[in-house]
């Protein structure tokens, strides 16, 4: 007969703890749609679970205690709390007149964008990469926000992270069958909603005329060559600036925008990065002392060989949660 189990240690159980940071940070970052607030929720995710190691028996593995454990973290969070938004929630697209600006709305009501290194570590097998890159793309994770959180916590659980309908169960204290049908309602708001499946990734990296469409579009942007910028963009494409309300449409009216409102973008310096899955740039705008500094981070959506939407970020907190410098001196 063999001996019972013993239940694992804390000093077994504690260095496991952060490796599993990277992945609920991709998971809180779903759920609540706030790249500050999923990683103060990770954090909490890892005290809670700290404090309690003593009594983790070892009958779940210690995987599914600690997302336990942080769906918690954010439902809490979540409770009473309005969901993040994009501008296009507020209604159609304005004319670009500077004098339609509204003042902006505060940060709490706006989706964030999400580094892509913080949620898709450099280990990953290169399939499971792509979908994570795929499962926080801006326009998944605002569909998201649209459900209510356990919905959510179903959709991700089982279609973003694959887990079993049996397991979110037990995860939620609930039935299969409910969390069939949660997992239905979800998927019938997404699909209203026009978003496929978080698991359409394809794993092959951006084609090459992507790399050459990007490289066009900073040297057209960093020149202020509106001419050859526009010639990038798709007929229809959008632009939005959170915490804007407004949002354009069309290339005519981004092209008006700019050379209008936006013409203090000229003489910007951009760096790469990539967020939610896409590639990304900080924009610095420069300043009377020849120093440029942080101004925006636009997040670009490609489709073919062109440009479909520009979400430029107006928070330059951003910079420091990308790694991006402080500021870029005429030396630099």
């Amino acid at each position: 007969m063999s001996a019972p189990a013993t239940a694992p240690t804390r000093d077994e159980l504690e260095p496991q703890l952060e490796q599993f940071r990277g992945e609920l940070t991709g998971y809180s970052y779903r759920m609540l749609g706030s790249s500050f607030e999923a990683e103060d929720a990770v954090q909490e995710t890892m005290i809670r679970a700290w404090r309690a190691l003593d009594k983790f028996d070892g009958r779940s593995s210690l995987r599914s205690w600690l997302y336990r454990i942080a769906t918690n973290v954010c439902i809490d969070a979540l409770n009473g709390r309005k969901r993040r938004a994009t501008p296009m929630d507020f209604g159609g697209p304005s004319e670009p007149r500077a004098e339609l600006l509204r003042e902006p709305l505060s940060d709490d009501t706006w989706l964030e964008p999400m580094p892509d290194a913080r949620v898709t570590p450099s280990h990953s097998d290169p399939a499971e990469t792509a979908v994570a890159r795929e499962s926080i793309r801006l326009a998944f994770v605002a569909a998201l926000q649209h459900l209510p959180p356990r919905q959510r916590v179903v959709l991700i659980l089982r279609e973003v992270l694959c887990w079993k309908a049996a397991e979110v169960a037990e995860l939620l204290g609930t039935s299969v069958a409910s969390v069939n049908s949660a997992l239905q309602r979800a998927r019938a708001t997404l699909d209203e909603r026009g978003i496929g499946s978080a698991d359409d990734a394809s794993a092959s990296p951006p084609p090459q005329e992507h790399l050459e469409l990007l490289a066009k579009y900073v040297a057209a942007f960093e020149a202020f060559d509106m001419e050859g910028l526009v010639a990038l963009l798709h007929e229809d494409v959008e632009q939005n600036m959170p915490p804007l309300e407004l949002w354009l449409r069309g290339r005519e009216n981004l092209l008006a925008w700019m050379q209008g409102a936006g013409i203090g973008c000229k003489g910007s310096r951009m760096l790469p990065t990539s967020a939610n899955g896409a590639p990304a740039f900080g924009q610095y705008r420069l300043g009377e002392d020849g120093v440029h500094r942080p101004w925006g981070l636009q997040v670009l959506r490609i489709e073919g060989d062109r440009i479909t939407g520009i979400t430029s970020f107006l928070d330059t907190k951003l910079f420091a949660l990308f790694g991006l410098p402080a500021e870029l001196r005429p030396d630099s």
